[in-house]
Order: structure tokens, then C-alpha cells, then sequence
């Protein structure tokens, strides 16, 4: 499908963009610095897209390291039931990717539980009895090749190295075990899954922890690789107005090097092995049904292992990332 053209960011809100995906918790000033601008026009540019609902800065758990489990789901409905059952999977804060394919009668989401309890009541329970639901499959997602904490290298591509360098935050430490949230963990990620800036005042209310513990416990979960911040924006300022989700069968011996080519390509937000008939999830935003056609021949087509591809397009987004909020951030 393709989706209403709207403008594509100019090349200093890409790099703001490119600036966000390296560290979303980054400040206006490091940034307006690392740039060559003001506080004032990063700030101003930033505030922009997010009162448009274009971009958002979000903070999520890392379902690995909390010992989570994510599904891909695929749900077959009625005609009349797809929008409100997909708007509906949409304001569940555990869900990302929530969109309509197949003529609107399929709904894909990926979910994360975070026990058997939780994927049986979803899974089993609350999808398969929702009214002209008529039809439930779920794969888990084995690993994740892009997407998630390593974010979509197709909107991080205007910085130099020696920028990048100047704006990376210090990286997690090595990482041993599961980590245990602890009281007080489940406030602190439900404001920053609204708005990954806020400020430490706003997450001091929203825990009741002092303001420098709710800073010191932020950067403990970043540490420790628990939480990740991402950046949620519209493909269309991108200039990606093709958007469409692949499945691939690939032959086992082949696919970690599979899916790290394919999640080298700038049309790929999201890539992952799952459980299932196929094995290889991948979301593709493309600038046209050309361009569509161009990476599925060359950049999929001559890669060895492939065996078989589905390809359905996304007729609508309900959801990319992180949860639904109204505009406004600071």
C-alpha cells in the first residue's frame, strides 16, 4: 500500500532524529553542541514533530534482560471489527507494531508477557473469545535482529562518527543474569513509555522517590540493559511511504547470517527469527511500491537460504512503538 505523502524531514531534523536514536535522554544543549546550532532551534524543531505526533522518544524495558518473553501475533477478524480490535490492542501498553494488512482483515502485533499466566490469558483467552475474532496465531520472536534495543538504522544516518562518538551514552555494563525490577521500577518505565524525557521532577511524582533517586535508578536500569530508549516516528517523514511485513523461511544453518544482512538494510525498522512456519519476521518501509519490488528482488532475492517469502502490505498503523499518548513533551 501507499500511504499520503507527507513532507520528508530536512537535513537538520534528521540529524536531531540520528541524535535521538544514539541517546534519547540526550539534552538540547549536548545536542544543539554536537550540531553547530542553538538550544533554542533543536529545542524548538524537537517540539514541533512531537506536538504533531511525528516523534516521540520513549523508554522501554528490554523484555530479555527482565526474563520476558515477546510474541508475534497474528489475528484474523471481520471487516467491521478490525479497527476497533486493533485500536484496542494498541492502548495495551505491552504491545508495539499493531497494524492492519491483508485488506484489513488481519491484525500483527508484537506483545510481550512476562509469565505463561500472561500469554495464556492473551493467547487463549482474551483474543480467541473477543467478538468476530476469528482466528489467532502467535509465534515467539527467538531473537531480534533489528529493532528494539538496536533501533532502525534507516533513521540514524546523517551524523558523522566523530558526532556519534561525542553523543553515546556510556554502554550497559556486561551483562550477567536477569535482572529483578524492584518496587517502584513499574512507575518509572509506565512514565517513560509515555515520554522518555520527562523530566526528573515528573518521574519524582510519578514514583514519590526523591528527584536524585529517580535519576540514580534510571541510570541503573540503562545500565544494566533493563531499559533502552527508542525513537517512534512517522516512516513517513522518512520518505518511506510503502510499508509491508515479510515472512521468510529460511534454512536454519543460514539464518543468523541472513537476518543480520537483511537487518543491515535502511528499509528494515524491525527484524527477528521466530517460532512458527516461517522463521524470519521482517517490517519493511520502503519509498514506493518500486522500491518495494527493488529490495525484495536485490536486497532479499540473492541472499542464499531463502526458500520461501509472504509478503502482506500495511494498509494501517495503529501502533509503532511504545505507548499511545496525547502530544507534548517537553
Amino acid at each position: 500500500m501507499t500511504l499520503v505523502s507527507n513532507p520528508v524531514l530536512d537535513e537538520l531534523d534528521r540529524s536531531i532524529v540520528h541524535a535521538l536514536h544514539i541517546d534519547g535522554r540526550a539534552s538540547f544543549s549536548r545536542i544543539a553542541s554536537v550540531l553547530g546550532v542553538s538550544d533554542q532551534t533543536v529545542a524548538r524543531r524537537y517540539r514541533r514533530l512531537r506536538s504533531a505526533g511525528s516523534l516521540r522518544v520513549i523508554g522501554l524495558p528490554n523484555a530479555r534482560r527482565l526474563g520476558w518473553v515477546e510474541w508475534f501475533v497474528r489475528v484474523q477478524v471481520t471487516p467491521d471489527a478490525a479497527v476497533p480490535v486493533a485500536d484496542a490492542l494498541a492502548r495495551r501498553p505491552d504491545t508495539s507494531w499493531v497494524c492492519l494488512t491483508s485488506g484489513g482483515t488481519q491484525i500483527c502485533c508484537v506483545t510481550r508477557v512476562r509469565s505463561s499466566h500472561e500469554r495464556d490469558a492473551l493467547l487463549l483467552g482474551q483474543l480467541p473469545r473477543t467478538p468476530r475474532v476469528t482466528g489467532v496465531t502467535a509465534h515467539c520472536l527467538l531473537r531480534v535482529f533489528a529493532g528494539g534495543p538496536s533501533g532502525w538504522h534507516g533513521r540514524a544516518d546523517s551524523l558523522t562518527p566523530e558526532q556519534v562518538s561525542a553523543l553515546a551514552p556510556e554502554p550497559p555494563g556486561e551483562r550477567q543474569g536477569r535482572v529483578a525490577l524492584q518496587d517502584g521500577d513499574e512507575r518509572i518505565l509506565a512514565a517513560l513509555a509515555r515520554d522518555g524525557r520527562t523530566t526528573y521532577p515528573d518521574l519524582s511524582k510519578a514514583t514519590g522517590w526523591s528527584e536524585m533517586t529517580a535519576k540514580r535508578r534510571l541510570a541503573q536500569l540503562r545500565r544494566c540493559g533493563a531499559l533502552f530508549f527508542d525513537v517512534d516516528i512517522d516512516p513517513l517523514l522518512l520518505g518511506a511511504e510503502t510499508l509491508a511485513i515479510l515472512w521468510l523461511t529460511v534454512d536454519p544453518a543460514r539464518m543468523r547470517s541472513t537476518a543480520e544482512a537483511i537487518a543491515a538494510h535502511p528499509e528494515v525498522p524491525f527484524a527477528a527469527a521466530t517460532t512458527g512456519p516461517t522463521n524470519l519476521l521482517v517490517f519493511a518501509a520502503c519509498r514506493d511500491v518500486d522500491s518495494l519490488y527493488d529490495f525484495l528482488e536485490r536486497g532479499i532475492g540473492n541472499l542464499p537460504g531463502i526458500r520461501q517469502l509472504e509478503s502482506a502490505p500495511v494498509i494501517r498503523n495503529s501502533k509503532r512503538v511504545g505507548e499511545t499518548q496525547a502530544p507534548g513533551s517537553q
